[in-house]
């Protein structure tokens, strides 16, 4: 599904996803080494005509094991041990693109709003296809997680049951919409 799929189905979650990936500049990419180990990587996403992008530096190790295995996680940055912000991940296949019409759009999108054209032919770019997103956010005075997972939409609370533990989860409602 494209990102625009989240944005309609369930804007909320979008909203917060979009900011928390887009604002810092930066998303943590997961791709999937040769030998089967991961590989994490600092990209540039950005949100274009209803789709994740994400360009990626010329022939490297994450292009190679995305060529490969396209699987990826795009996990937003986190800049403060109490996780106050949340931490929202999107799971998915990255789908390569070689259309010099869709580079040229994208690279006059990111001059634009990241600062940077990225070259055709000289850098490579994907959009992802999201098979699912997830946002986690802690509250630092209790300990309690707060889980919203989207599709299906599940969401619930798990109790902080030591400084280091949680319980079960707890079903609620509170950002996701009704499916």
């Amino acid at each position: 599904m494209r990102w625009s799929e989240v944005e309609r189905q369930q804007p909320q979650l979008a909203g917060l996803g979009g900011r928390l990936l887009t604002d810092p500049g930066v998303v943590l990419v997961g791709t999937i080494r040769r030998d089967g180990t991961p590989r994490l990587s600092p990209v540039e996403p950005l949100v274009l005509d209803g789709a994740l992008w994400l360009s990626m530096m010329w022939r490297s190790a994450k292009v190679a094991d995305l060529l490969r295995d396209p699987r990826i996680l795009v996990h937003s940055a986190v800049a403060s041990r109490d996780g106050g912000t949340g931490e929202f991940k999107v799971r998915g296949v990255a789908r390569a693109h070689d259309d010099a019409a869709v580079h040229r759009r994208f690279a006059e999108t990111a001059a634009r709003e990241l600062g940077w054209e990225p070259e055709f032919g000289r850098s490579h770019l994907f959009d992802v296809d999201i098979a699912d997103v997830t946002f986690i956010t802690y509250d630092a005075p209790t300990g309690d997680q707060h889980v919203a997972m989207w599709p299906p939409a599940r969401e619930f609370v798990r109790r902080a049951t030591s400084a280091t533990s949680v319980g079960t989860p707890e079903p609620i409602r509170d950002l996701l919409l009704a499916e």
